[in-house]
């Protein structure tokens, strides 16, 4: 999916996002609170998901106390990520989609945040039976729903 689409039928979408999902790796997260990425995995945290912080800068270090892990491929199968949330320029988004399909068997949405495309990254990863969200943030969208 993507912004393009007919605005009900990505409204419903991110709806069934926000209501099944619950493990949320969310690559480039920041230690620093100042910067969206941390207060997007903060605001998600405080509404019940777990969240899996990815940045190879940090690795082994926790941010909202929650291990940083360097990569996707480093991330325990067990945790069971749903989603994996990209605050990453858009041209890192083939790789991070990539990793994502290999390592994370139980992932079913990818999201780019507000200003991430990657049109051809995101036709793949539907092509494998995910979601895709682009240029949006679910700090955004989720409380839009009610």
């Amino acid at each position: 999916m993507t912004t393009s689409q007919d605005p009900a039928a990505e409204t419903e979408t991110i709806r069934q996002i926000r209501d099944t999902v619950r493990t949320i790796a969310v690559v480039g997260l920041s230690p620093k609170s100042e910067r969206p990425s941390w207060g997007v995995a903060r605001y998600l945290q405080g509404r019940g998901y777990r969240i899996i912080p990815v940045n190879p800068g940090h690795a082994g270090e926790e941010i909202l106390g929650e291990t940083v892990y360097k990569e996707l491929a480093s991330i325990p199968s067990d945790m069971q990520v749903d989603m994996v949330d990209i605050f990453r320029r858009s041209d890192a988004v083939p790789g991070i989609v990539d990793d994502a399909l290999t390592h994370l068997p139980d992932l079913s949405v990818i999201w780019m945040q507000l200003g991430v495309t990657h049109d051809e990254a995101a036709a793949k990863a539907r092509d494998a039976g995910k979601t895709v969200i682009q240029d949006r943030c679910p700090k955004i969208e989720f409380p839009r729903l009610g």
